[in-house]
C-alpha cells in the first residue's frame, strides 16, 4: 500500500490529490518552484523538496529533479496530476525504474495514447470511429482543417485554418508552441466539423482487465481551444450516450488500460461520433463526474495501482453538475492572460473545497488564497467553481449566482464571461459546440453596465471619505467633507475600468446626507445636480444611507444599492448589485511621469520575444504581426494598430520583458 505519495504538479491539482490523502491516511511531499515557495500547496504537503529556478523547464518538467525530491521527500508512489510530466510516458518508466509506484496507467499506454498518430491507427482496429487526418500538407486538399499537436493537450499547438493560404505558417505556429509546451513540436492535420461538440467519457480500469465507463461530460464551450466550462452528464440523445460509453470502452480495452483515462469525442450535428484523442491521466473536469457519481476519483486511482479491483457495483450519475475554470485572463482583449497580486479571493456559498456534496451546493478548487501572486510562468487557471443541482437549470442558476457575488481583487479574471454565457438563452436551450464563444461576442461584455459606472465611482468616493474620517489621528467624528463652506463639492478622481478617467463631485450637508452629486467620464457627465452637463429628468436621484470605509449604501430612485468596497492602496475595488470593478484612485497632484515615445507598443504582460516578424524602417499596415511574446505557456501575437514604419525595436529575440516595457515604436504614415 502507498504510504507517502509525493505530487509531481502544483496548484489546484496538486491541492485536490492532498485533501483525498489526508482523508486516506496517506502521507504527502510537495515539489515547488522558487515561484511557487509561498503557494498553499506548499504549505498543505507534510513534506516539500525546492526545484530551483522559475520557468517549468527549471522545475516541473525536470525528471531528474522530481525523482531525487522523491527520494530525499521519503515518498514510495508519484501522482503527476495533469500537465507537465502527467502523460509522458519516459517519466512514467522513470518512476517504475525508480522502485516507486506510478499512480497512472503503464509508460506503454502512455507512450500509444500520447502519439496521437499511432493512438489513431490503433483504435481504428478497434473499432473506434475516426475523423481523415493527413501529416504532409500537399495532401490536404478541403478546408477548413484543425492542426494538432501529436503530443500533450490542453489546446496547445492547435490551429483552425479555413483555406490553403494559411496552413503552412498555422503548422509553423503550432510545432514551435507544441515544442515549448510538451517538447515535442510534432503536429497534424484533421477535418474540422463545423458547430461540432466536444464530448468526453471518464473511464477506469483495473489491473483484472476491467474497464468502465464512469459517465460523460460535455466540454464544448472553449476559448483557445481550451475547455472553459464542463457539465456532467452531456445532455444527448441515449443512442448517442451509448455508442460514446462503448466506444470509450473499447479504446481502453485496446491497450489494457489502467487507473483513471478520458476519451474524448467529437458530436457531428449529423449525430456521428468521432474519436479525438485519449488523455491518460486524470483531466481537470473530473469534479464534475465525482459530484454526479459521489465517487472520489483519485481514491479510486490510489486503490487501482495498489492492485485492488474496480467495485463490482459502481453508482450511476444522478443529478447535473457545471464546473467553470475562473483563470487570470482579459476575455475582452482576446483573452489575454494577465498577472498581479490577487488581494481577494472570496466566492459566496461554498459548502466544500476538493471533495463531493451532500445535496445542492458549491465545492470550490482553488489554487489560490488572498495574497497569492498570479506570475507569467504557469497557467492561467486559479480555481474550479463547480455547482450540482437536481437539475441543469438549477446547477446553472446557483453557479452563475455564486459567480457573480464572488470578490476577485486584484487581478483581471473571465469572471464576468463566464456568468453571461450560463445565463445566455443559448446555454440554458443546450444550443452550444465548440465555435460558441465566436458566435455570442456579447458575453465578453463586462457584468456592470456602462451606465452604472458613475454611482460605483460615487460609493468609492463616499468610502475614501469614510476611510479617511477613520483614520484620521485628531477629530475623526467630525463628518467627511466638513469644512466653513460647505457649498463647494469634494472631488474625486479614479481611472475606470475601461481606462478612462472619472471625476466625482459630492457635497455633504452638516447633516452627513448627500446634497448633490455629479460624475464626468469621457466628457459625458451625470447627476442630478450638474444642469449644464447631465439632464434631471433622465438622472438618477441618489440619497446616501450608510457610508463606511468597506460598505456604502446609496438610494437610487427609491431603490437601495448595497456596494462592498475594498481597498488596497490607490486600488479601489467595489462590489455591487449590477457588478464589479476595480478603480484606480489619481492623486491630487500627479507626480511626473516617464513620457515614453508616441506610437508605442508595450508588453501586456511579463514573457519573453520568441520571434521578430518585422525590421526597423519597414513599412507595415494596421493588423500586421509585428513579433510574438510568449507567456503563460501561450504564443501572444502583437500586430501593428496602425499603417505605419517601424521605427524602433529595442527587444531582440529572446529577449525577457516586463509588464509596459516597450516593445515596437510605429510612426504614423503620413502617405
Amino acid at each position: 500500500m502507498i504510504s507517502r505519495l509525493l505530487v509531481a504538479n502544483r496548484g489546484e491539482i496538486a491541492r485536490r490529490i492532498f485533501a483525498t490523502c489526508r482523508a486516506l491516511g496517506v502521507e504527502t511531499v510537495a515539489v515547488h518552484s522558487d515561484a511557487d515557495a509561498a503557494a498553499p500547496f506548499v504549505a498543505e504537503a507534510d513534506r516539500a523538496v525546492r526545484l530551483p529556478g522559475a520557468t517549468p523547464a527549471e522545475t516541473y518538467l525536470r525528471m531528474d529533479l522530481i525523482l531525487d525530491a522523491a527520494r530525499r521527500g521519503g515518498a514510495d508512489a508519484v501522482h503527476p496530476g495533469y500537465g507537465f510530466l502527467a502523460e509522458n510516458a519516459e517519466f512514467a518508466a522513470a518512476v517504475t525504474d525508480a522502485g516507486l509506484t506510478w499512480v497512472g496507467p503503464p509508460a506503454k499506454v502512455i507512450a500509444v495514447m500520447g502519439d496521437k498518430l499511432a493512438a489513431k491507427v490503433l483504435l481504428a482496429e478497434a473499432g473506434v470511429p475516426m475523423l481523415p487526418s493527413w501529416t504532409d500538407t500537399e495532401q490536404v486538399t478541403a478546408f477548413p482543417v484543425l492542426v494538432k499537436a501529436s503530443a500533450g493537450g490542453g489546446g496547445r499547438g492547435m490551429r483552425i485554418v479555413r483555406d490553403a493560404a494559411g496552413l503552412a505558417e498555422a503548422v509553423a505556429s503550432a510545432r514551435r508552441e507544441a515544442a515549448a509546451a510538451f517538447g515535442d513540436g510534432t503536429v497534424f492535420i484533421e477535418r474540422y466539423v463545423e458547430r461540432g461538440r466536444h464530448v468526453e467519457v471518464q473511464i477506469f480500469g483495473d489491473a483484472h482487465g476491467r474497464v468502465v465507463a464512469l459517465g460523460d461530460r460535455e466540454c464544448s464551450i472553449q476559448r483557445r481551444h481550451q475547455k472553459i466550462v464542463e457539465e456532467a452528464p452531456a445532455v444527448v440523445p441515449e443512442p448517442v450516450r451509448t455508442a460514446l460509453h462503448e466506444a470509450a470502452v473499447a479504446a481502453g480495452r485496446a491497450v489494457d488500460y489502467l487507473g483513471a483515462g478520458t476519451v474524448e469525442f467529437l458530436l457531428a450535428p449529423t449525430g456521428e461520433v468521432f474519436f479525438l484523442e485519449m488523455n491518460t491521466r486524470l483531466q481537470v473536469e473530473h469534479p464534475v463526474t465525482e459530484l454526479c457519481t459521489g465517487l472520489d476519483l483519485v481514491a479510486l486511482q490510489l486503490l487501482v495501482v495498489e492492485g485492488e479491483p474496480l467495485p463490482a457495483a459502481l453508482p450511476a450519475s444522478t443529478g447535473h453538475a457545471i464546473e467553470v475554470r475562473l483563470c487570470a485572463e482579459d476575455a475582452t482583449a482576446g483573452w489575454r492572460p494577465v498577472t498581479g497580486t490577487l488581494h481577494r479571493f472570496t466566492v459566496p456559498g461554498v459548502a466544500t473545497a476538493f471533495a463531493g456534496l451532500a445535496g445542492p451546493g458549491l465545492r470550490l478548487d482553488s489554487g489560490v488564497v488572498d495574497g497569492s501572486v498570479v506570475g507569467a510562468h504557469y497557467d492561467s487557471m486559479l480555481a474550479k467553481l463547480v455547482a450540482w443541482g437536481r437539475t441543469r437549470a438549477e446547477a446553472t442558476r446557483l453557479l452563475s449566482g455564486a459567480l457573480a457575488g464572488a470578490e476577485l481583487h486584484g487581478v483581471t479574471t473571465n469572471r464576468d464571461a463566464l456568468v453571461r454565457v450560463l445565463r445566455s438563452a443559448d446555454f440554458g436551450a443546450v444550443d452550444i459546440d465548440t465555435g460558441f464563444l465566436d458566435r455570442h461576442p456579447d458575453v465578453l461584455a463586462p457584468l456592470l453596465p456602462a451606465d452604472q459606472v458613475p454611482l460605483t465611482a460615487l460609493a468609492a468616493a463616499l468610502a475614501g471619505a469614510a476611510h479617511r474620517r477613520a483614520t484620521a489621528p485628531v477629530l475623526g467624528g467630525l463628518p467627511s467633507g466638513w469644512r466653513n463652506v460647505p457649498a463647494v463639492a469634494q472631488v474625486a478622481r479614479f481611472t475606470g475600468p475601461d481606462g478612462e478617467e472619472i471625476e466625482v463631485r459630492y457635497r455633504l450637508d452638516r447633516g452627513g446626507r448627500l446634497a448633490e452629486w455629479s460624475s464626468t467620464a469621457g466628457g459625458a457627465a451625470t447627476g442630478p445636480t450638474d444642469s449644464d452637463a447631465a439632464d434631471p429628468a433622465v438622472a438618477p436621484t441618489v440619497g446616501l444611507v450608510e457610508a463606511a470605509p468597506d460598505r456604502v449604501v446609496l438610494d437610487v430612485d427609491g431603490v437601495r444599492h448595497a456596494y462592498r468596497v475594498h481597498r488596497v492602496g490607490s486600488e479601489v475595488f467595489v462590489d455591487g448589485p449590477d457588478g464589479a470593478a476595480a478603480l484606480a484612485e489619481l492623486p491630487r497632484l500627479p507626480p511626473p511621469g516617464t513620457a515614453v515615445p508616441a506610437g508605442s507598443l508595450l508588453a501586456p504582460l511579463p514573457g519573453a520575444v520568441t520571434r521578430v516578424h518585422v525590421q526597423v524602417g519597414q513599412r507595415v499596415a494596421a493588423g500586421d504581426p509585428l513579433l510574438t511574446l510568449e507567456a503563460m505557456k501561450l504564443e501572444h501575437p502583437v500586430l501593428a494598430p496602425i499603417d505605419g514604419v517601424v521605427a524602433e525595436l529595442p527587444v531582440p529575440t529572446g529577449g525577457q520583458v516586463r509588464t509596459g516595457a516597450v516593445l515596437a515604436v510605429i510612426e504614423e504614415d503620413p502617405q
